[in-house]
Parts: C-alpha cells; structure tokens; sequence
C-alpha cells in the first residue's frame, strides 16, 4: 500500500508548484500556502515597492514577494524553462520569442497548475508565519491575509519553497556607503527608468539585472556608471552607449554625493546608487533550534541542497541552487525525488552519512578557495542533475546540456547582446 503524508508546501512559485504535482502523483496529501492571490512567486509583477532603507531593513515592514522590474525579460531560452512533460517550447501566450518577458512565464506557469490540478490545494492568502516540528511532524502557523487572524495545522512533512529573490543583498564594502545620505536602492525595488530621469546613477553590479538595469536607465538619467568587482573591467564607455561607463568597484563615497572608484583617480557625483548585487536566503518563520541555519548565504547542514540531516524527510527544501542553468528542470528532478523519497520508493542514507556527505562538500569548497556563499551555487554544472536525475530513473537530455553550455558562452562573449545573438 503507497504511503500518504499530509504534505505543506510553502509557496506557489516554480518550485512549489513542481512539488505539488509530483506529491499528488504521488498520492500524497497537499497543501500549497501562498501569501498573495494567485500563483507565480517570483514571476508575478508587482509594482508595489519597499520601503528604501536598504542597511537598516525593519522586519515588520510591508514585504513585497517579487523583484521583477516592468521590462524583465528572461536569461534563460525556453527550453531550460520547460517541465518534462508541459513544453513551454510549444506554447506561446502572447510572447513567442526565445527569451519572452515575465509575463508570459507567468501565464505558462499558470496553465502548469490548471492542467495538472494544482490550483485546487493551494490556500491562497496565506502568510506562513512559524514552522516548528511538534512530535513526529510540524506544526505550521499561518495568518489570514484578508482578516489577520492565526491559523494552526498540524503536517507530516513540511517543503520550503518560498523564493530567493525577496530579501535583499547589499554592497557595504565601500568606504561610507552605509552613511551616504544620498539615494540608495536595491535592484528588488526598480519598476522602471522614470525616477532616474537626469540623474547620474551608480549601478553596483555584473550580473544580467545589473546589466539589463542600467542599460534601461540610460534611456532617460543623464549618466549610468556600472561598478563591478572584476578585476578585468576598465574604465571605459560601453559598447554601443554614449552615457554608459564602466568602472571597477567603488572605494569610497562622500556626502556631497562623491562616489570614487578603484580603477581611476576621477570621481563622479551621483544622485543614486543602486544595488544590483543579489539575495539573501531567508527563512524567518523557520524554528529549529539551529539544525538549519544559514550563514553567509549557505543554507546548511542540507544533503544534495535538500535535505536536512536531522529532520529528514519531515522537511526539505525545493529550489535552493542557482546559476545552474537548467533550472526549471533541476527543481523537477529535485521535486520527483522528494516525492518519492517520501513515498517511501526510494530510501535516504543515514544520518550520519548524509551528514558526511555535507561537510565533505564543504571542505572541497575550502581546498578550492571557494566562498562560502557560492554553496548553492552550481555554475552550469551537470554532476548534480545527472545525480538527481539517476535517482529517479531518467536522463538529463543532451540537448539542454549543450543549450546550457553555448548560452553560458555567449553570454561571457557578448553580455550585452546574447539574446539576441543566441538560438538552440
């Protein structure tokens, strides 16, 4: 007889509507809590933002979930976005390119969720609050957005699938730049150009927001400086834009609005800053007594970014690594092995062994000078898919390995033009 578990899944997003539907085929029992009105997590727009103190965050303040600014386009072609079994290779809702906008991701995540029933266990509005295991299971705290009030459910497992794109990362490495009077703001609240409209902004950042950022800032500031970490970068105009430069990082700042950087003895005045510079892993209502901490962005102890060791399988994280490449497929592969893990088909090690298993990872980490934040980190990397993917029976497709590999060489040849470029 298959065993059924009465299963939390924190989160509507990509990861957690995979591991809804891999639980009910699993016939497990499923509870999807999201905090806003509908699916999408981080590919729903919101054009709300935060308020802006970006070194003193108040953890009461209004969070708002996503970080999407109105122009976001995806970095990842279609087929890296697509689940085994729901192309989004084949369906188009309005945006048919290879690199669509938010938008269409959204309405193909949506369509997932009709087509496989997951819309109907999801409890929308739902603010999970605590998580805390109370005998062989949890007990998950809940608000009711609408009214306010205080939910308890008692589960047998819990899986984490709340998003990494929410709190935000800064840049505190120059100079006064944590005293610096002058606007700052983090990339998780730009919508759009029109506050920086002749302005001369500082965009701190190399990644493809920060690029992405910048270049649509440019259409209406005065001036754009991007401040990267590279030591490659020099100072310079960038290709194709006139009021566009390009720096190293930034050494100091000053009250006047001063900003000066590492790689030239001039200095600019700015009327902003504005971070581009990632996310923090957050999981405040999580209590377990320290079982599973992060630290400097490593969530840990976790077997296979899954599973922690000591309340393995009653909790477990979906969605946790980044800069793979293949990552709607990863987070699949990540959801059917949960499934079936808790299903009983398929067995953990034991505690100790996935324990060692961990801490080996971490000292390979070590002996390559690897930083502790890039624990989740898996820069177009396969072991780990073929892993997972093996631990469920399947094969990672060649085809996505070799799409991953030409889109990350395209995208170190040309940043600022690899969408267009790029084709599978």
């Amino acid at each position: 007889m298959t065993l059924s578990l009465n299963v939390a899944v924190i989160g509507a997003g990509v990861s957690g509507l995979l591991t809804a539907r891999e639980l009910l085929r699993e016939n497990h029992q499923v509870t999807v809590f999201e905090k806003s009105n509908q699916i999408g997590g981080t590919w729903l727009y919101d054009p709300r933002v935060e308020p802006e103190n970006i070194f003193n965050l108040d953890p009461n303040r209004p969070i708002v979930h996503s970080s999407l600014y109105s122009s976001l386009r995806t970095n990842l072609p279609r087929p890296l976005m697509s689940f085994s079994d729901f192309s989004f290779e084949d369906k188009t809702y309005g945006d048919p390119r290879l690199f669509p906008g938010h938008q269409e991701v959204l309405n193909y995540l949506q369509g997932f969720a009709n087509e496989f029933g997951v819309s109907k266990v999801i409890r929308f509005n739902a603010d999970v609050v605590h998580v805390e295991s109370k005998g062989s299971g949890f007990i998950v705290k809940w608000r009711m957005m609408e009214v306010g009030s205080i939910e308890n459910d008692l589960f047998d497992v819990v899986v984490v699938c709340n998003g990494h794109n929410t709190e935000p990362r800064v840049a505190n490495d120059a100079l006064g730049i944590e005293k610096w009077t002058r606007k700052q703001v983090h990339s998780h609240n730009y919508r759009v150009p029109e506050p920086y409209r002749d302005q001369v902004v500082v965009v701190i950042g190399s990644g493809y927001s920060a690029i992405d950022i910048s270049r649509e800032i440019a259409t209406a500031a005065k001036e754009v400086h991007l401040s990267s970490r590279s030591s490659n970068v020099k100072f310079s105009k960038l290709d194709g834009y006139e009021n566009i430069w390009q720096h190293q990082r930034i050494n100091r700042v000053y009250d006047d609005g001063t900003v000066v950087f590492q790689d030239d003895q001039d200095s600019i005045k700015a009327d902003a800053i504005l971070h581009c510079t990632g996310y923090k892993f957050h999981f405040p209502f999580l209590k377990t007594n320290n079982m599973v901490h992060v630290d400097d962005n490593r969530v840990g102890p976790l077997y296979k970014h899954i599973f922690p060791p000591q309340l393995a399988p009653k909790l477990c994280f979906i969605g946790l690594p980044f800069n793979q490449g293949a990552l709607f497929p990863m987070f699949e592969l990540q959801a059917k092995w949960v499934a079936l893990v808790l299903s009983e088909k398929i067995l953990l090690p034991s505690e100790d062994e996935m324990l060692a298993d961990v801490y080996k990872h971490y000292r390979e980490m070590e002996d390559n000078l690897i930083p502790k934040h890039y624990t989740h980190s898996l820069l177009f990397q396969f072991e780990y898919l073929d892993w997972l993917a093996a631990q469920v029976g399947l094969q990672v497709e060649d085809r996505l390995k070799k799409i991953c590999r030409n889109l990350f060489d395209h995208w170190i040849a040309s940043p600022n033009d690899f969408r267009n470029e790029f084709s599978c």
